[in-house]
């Protein structure tokens, strides 16, 4: 008989293949990181049953079910053969029920020893939201985080010191959203469930690291919203600012957001633009739509950046009491082997 084991139990095995066997649309919505999706229902059958179920009866719903699944069951089995390739299967579904329970059951009839996650999906939830509300400042590494205008590379600096092994903590990469109201621009941010679930993920892998590296972000990046611990691990950093001349910023601005369609970066950009516009003096306003009739981007650019974004940076910079290391970030490369050099004195001393 298969068992049946919660989230903490199985957080730190690594002989086992998480198998989602939700619809499709539920498993895009939200998943365990690093599952593959094997549905017993996809979402137009899943949405009937449910139907039959409300309006019917809960027999004739699971009737319908046993109708649709068993036909599918062989093939079924073989993809979960095929992907656990030797490791053991963890199944779940929503709440750890008919669907993980059938599919498990399956399994045992054929032989193959699987795991059904106890409480399903919903109670990984509950246990990722339970970590991260618990966490505070002293559960993290001590913390650096970079300062900087909007387009001076901060996103692609730490990018940079991750890919020569230093640990870092990609808000922006972890909600697919560059934090601007242009963040979403070319991008499908994550919601709320994708973005803890990555966060716990990230979290773990960088434990007992001598310090950890991160964006400075305001509480919302794109659709997600920070926890309260990062928020206030921020207070007592160190401070990193990157400074660039804005001719610079601008060339990085536009690089970082134009998409290879000039009509759909176009479109975004006016959807953005009208999100904000507000905010702007007459002045500012009526020249950023004449920019965006001529296609002018680099001016538009560059007065958003001077004349929006950097007053908005300025004021949110008086928050931080501490002193600033600054950084020359104009060329990114030689910025990274400069503040790497700093971050060997202060993984020295930590």
């Amino acid at each position: 008989m298969f068992s049946e084991l919660t989230y903490e139990a199985l957080k730190d095995r690594k002989d086992l293949v998480w198998i989602d066997v939700r619809s499709e649309g539920e498993f895009e919505e939200s998943m365990i990181p690093g599952s593959f999706n094997v549905p017993l229902f996809n979402s137009e059958e899943r949405a009937e049953i449910g139907t039959i179920y409300k309006q019917e009866s809960p027999g004739r719903a699971r009737w319908v079910g046993l109708e649709i699944a068993s036909q599918k069951l062989p093939a079924l089995v073989k993809a979960i053969i095929e992907l656990t390739a030797g490791k053991t299967p963890v199944i779940y579904c929503w709440r750890g029920g008919m669907r993980s329970k059938t599919v498990a059951t399956i399994l045992d009839l054929m032989g193959i020893s699987a795991i059904q996650l106890t409480g399903g999906y919903r109670g990984y939830r509950q246990y990722v939201t339970g970590i991260l509300a618990s966490m505070t400042v002293d559960d993290l590494p001590p913390l650096i985080v970079i300062h900087g205008m909007t387009g001076v590379g901060k996103t692609t600096l730490l990018r940079l010191l991750a890919g020569e092994g230093e640990p870092v903590l990609d808000l922006e990469g972890l909600a697919r959203h560059r934090g601007s109201v242009f963040g979403g621009i070319g991008l499908n941010p994550a919601n709320q469930r994708q973005f803890d679930s990555l966060l716990y993920d990230e979290l773990q892998s960088l434990r007992g690291k001598p310090y950890l590296l991160m964006e400075a972000e305001s509480k919302r990046v794109g659709r997600a919203t920070l926890p309260d611990f990062l928020m206030d691990a921020k207070k007592t950093a160190i401070n990193v600012e990157l400074t660039a001349p804005i001719s610079v910023r601008i060339l990085r601005t536009l690089d970082q957001y134009k998409l290879a369609d000039d009509e759909a970066f176009h479109e975004s950009v006016e959807r953005a633009i009208a999100f904000i516009q507000k905010r702007f003096s007459p002045d500012l306003r009526q020249r950023v739509y004449e920019w965006m009739d001529a296609k002018a981007y680099e001016p538009l650019i560059g007065a958003l950046l001077e004349e929006y974004y950097d007053p908005r940076y300025e004021y949110a910079r008086r928050d931080y009491e501490r002193p600033f290391l600054m950084v020359d970030a104009t060329n990114l490369y030689e910025a990274s082997a400069h503040l790497r050099n700093e971050l060997l004195r202060i993984g020295q001393v930590s």
